[in-house]
């Protein structure tokens, strides 16, 4: 008797073996297995006959043989050089795709298993090229079931397995087998030309264009298998620039692209890091100060923010010092200005040690300690709207040991950068600061204040906007509640995109960015309406773009608001974010300049009456410049740039180039009435502003 049991354990079937007698030992045998008894029940029905659970490997059947007289069941195995079967399912067993085969499969301890899935394309060679790069062919016997829109639209999908992220390749179509390259050490993305993060990519087929179809429209993505005779071949390898790229045939069959860090061996491991702590940075702070300076930004993921705006100012002033910038795992494309440091690589224990100036804007390692001769740039990363250090009531991080840190960190701050008058004490007190507070404005919002059309459009084609539409940016903020892991957060995602694609897609996109702490995906990205620029690294720049800009709680409101365009505040956790997780310095309700929101529905529809509302929140958004703009005056840079220089002893401070806060004359940006400097953190008379209900028929 042979015997099939479906893996999830709630079917089976037997049926009669016919035995042929052959050599060697061996015997041949016969048995034929209605293909009904492997398919769901209700196949035909109008949910299309796929139970969820048989995507998920339940749709696989174990084989045994049982002979009368016999306890233990024989377990068949297929002859080796034997390749697997495909038998598509006869119309009436079919889906309304028409794409489901059994699949008959030795799998990799030899035995016999079957299943009953979609046809899933079979990579059949794979070839590493000269340049670095992987040609696969792969054939999808299924090709004849593809429209010609999904013919067409057809593309590899190289996805992260740790955490979502997606790189999409074309395909070249020959009959049923279709070629691709990718060139995993240069994935083109949104952060330039980087090589795939370390960890495990896998290939999936797409056969739709996402922004042609709707999310209930979709069909599933397609993993890429390999037939039995390309197994053996793995894994093969290519290596680049200290990456080594490693193909496999991970779980057997699945084609699979292993990347490995860049890190040297002498750097790997907990143990290894600890040397380098103790021994090699240590080592490096006795020797002398090399004329360096080291970005940081984000803790090594962008190339961004104010370290970026003061690298190209003193670039263009053609300072004499080596630029380095801190990047992690290869993922930043840094310009032929600055040479890259990986982080946690004997490179960066030893600039960490040597460079003469060091510029962060988010908290440095708690092992490093500010050496004689060295200068020290904290630029932070925002306007505080949220309570911060030590002035946080109750820390909900997954870090419990953050204000510790904090309190350890600061003392080798020579300088703390402030954006306006209004944080100057906050920051200072927040952080318990003992050093010199720099008001010079954030060297960050110099391009918004200084805005260039070409810049702008580059940012556009280098998104893929389509042209005349407007771009919808939303920015929210991270949740100290809402975390994986410490440093890897959750998005908390509430706009409701049907409804937003239904309303406003016909002239609007939506373009959404994570905040740099959070490792979600965002969804609904890739339909034409909605684009994930998470991977563009500098905010500044798609804040150039944006018409209409959307926030929570993020500091980002403090930086738009140079631009003169409308905000939206979407906060529908206000109560639980200000009085349980961070509390506020000001009264935010009352003084933000643009509306608070409050459901998916009435954002919609604050979007769809944003002329309207921006002219009734004009004052209140004057006011708000006025109170949180007023070191802004496209100089910063070049202001912070002279303060650097002049602590370093390399420049003279009778030779400063910047002016000083106030006195460039005309505003360049389109601040909204006279700016006065303030010196303290105390805010000026709100203007009145109508209470009304903000609601998708009350805008």
């Amino acid at each position: 008797m042979f015997r099939v049991t479906s893996m999830g354990g709630a079917g089976r079937h037997d049926s009669w073996v016919h035995f042929k007698y052959g050599g060697e030992g061996w015997s041949t045998f016969v048995t034929r297995i209605p293909l009904k008894a492997l398919v769901p029940g209700h196949r035909g029905a109008a949910d299309g006959g796929v139970p969820q659970t048989w995507n998920t490997g339940s749709n696989g059947w174990k084989t045994t043989l049982h002979v009368e007289g016999r306890k233990a069941p024989i377990y068949p195995v297929m002859a080796e050089g034997a390749e697997d079967g495909h038998y598509r399912l006869p119309a009436f067993l079919q889906t309304d795709n028409g794409d489901r085969e059994v699949f008959v499969h030795r799998n990799g301890s030899g035995y016999v298993v079957l299943f009953e899935r979609d046809t899933l394309p079979m990579a059949t060679s794979t070839t590493w090229l000269q340049d670095g790069s992987l040609e696969v062919t792969v054939s999808y016997a299924a090709e004849d079931r593809l429209s010609a829109t999904e013919y067409a639209a057809a593309h590899i999908v190289v996805r992260s397995r740790a955490h979502g992220a997606e790189r999409v390749v074309p395909i070249a179509w020959q009959g049923r087998e279709f070629r691709f390259v990718v060139s995993p050490a240069a994935m083109r993305t949104l952060a330039g030309h980087i090589p795939l993060a370390a960890g495990r990519w896998d290939f999936f087929l797409r056969r739709q264009d996402p922004s042609a179809v709707t999310r209930e429209n979709r069909s599933n993505d397609l993993m890429v298998k390999m037939t039995q005779s390309l197994i053996p071949t793995f894994p093969s390898e290519m290596a680049t620039n200290d990456r080594r790229y490693e193909l496999q045939a991970e779980a057997y069959d699945r084609l699979s692209l292993l990347v490995h860090s860049a890190m040297p061996d002498e750097a790997r491991g907990p143990y290894r890091q600890k040397l380098m702590r103790t021994k090699t940075y240590p080592e490096a702070r006795r020797a002398p100060l090399n004329r360096a300076v080291l970005f940081d930004a984000f803790k090594g993921t962008q190339y961004s923010d104010s370290p970026r705006a003061l690298h190209e100012e003193m670039v263009r002033r053609g300072v004499d010092v080596e630029h380095l910038w801190v990047v992690r795992d290869d993922q930043v494309d840094v310009p032929p200005t600055a040479r890259p440091v990986r982080m946690w690589s004997p490179d960066w224990y030893e600039a960490m040690a040597r460079s003469k100036y060091v510029v962060a804007n988010n908290h440095l390692p708690d092992w490093f300690e500010k050496r004689e001769g060295q200068v020290v740039v904290q630029t932070w990363h925002g306007t505080p709207l949220k309570r911060i250090g030590h002035d946080i009531e109750a820390v909900h991080f997954a870090d419990k040991r953050y204000l510790e840190r904090v309190e350890k960190e600061v003392q080798n701050w020579d300088m703390l950068v402030s954006p306006n008058s209004f944080s100057t004490p906050i920051l200072k007190r927040a952080f318990q600061f003992p050093g010199e507070m720099v008001e010079s404005g954030y060297p960050r919002n110099d391009i918004l204040r200084r805005a260039d059309g070409r810049r702008a459009a580059e940012v556009r084609r280098r998104i893929g906007l389509p042209p005349g539409k407007k771009a919808i940016m939303y920015a929210p903020t991270w949740r100290d509640d809402q975390f994986y892991a410490p440093g890897k957060y959750k998005l908390d995602f509430r706009i409701d995109l049907d409804d937003a694609k239904a309303q406003l897609g016909h002239d609007h996109v939506l373009l959404v960015r994570r905040h740099p702490n959070v490792v979600d995906p965002v969804p609904g990205a890739g339909d034409g309406f909605v684009f994930d620029v998470s991977d563009y690294p500098d905010m500044a720049d798609l804040s150039l773009i944006a018409d209409v800009m959307i926030t929570d709680y993020s500091s980002l409101m403090f930086d738009f608001v140079n631009t003169g365009r409308p905000i939206l505040f979407f906060t529908y956790d206000l109560d639980h974010y200000r009085d349980t997780l961070r509390g506020f310095y000001f009264d935010f309700e009352r003084s933000a300049p643009g509306p608070l929101v409050y459901t998916s529905p009435d954002l919609i529809g604050a979007i769809r009456n944003i002329d309207r509302i921006q002219h009734g929140y004009a004052a209140r958004y004057r006011w708000f410049q006025q109170e949180f703009c007023d070191l802004d005056d496209g100089y910063a840079s070049a202001r912070l740039t002279d303060r650097i220089l002049i602590a370093g002893g390399d420049l003279d401070p009778a030779r400063a180039q910047a002016p000083a806060v106030g006195s460039a004359g005309r505003a360049v940006g389109p601040i909204m009435g006279q700016s006065v400097p303030r010196h303290a953190n105390t805010l000026g008379r709100v203007p009145g502003q109508p209470v009304r209900r903000m609601d998708s028929e009350h805008v």
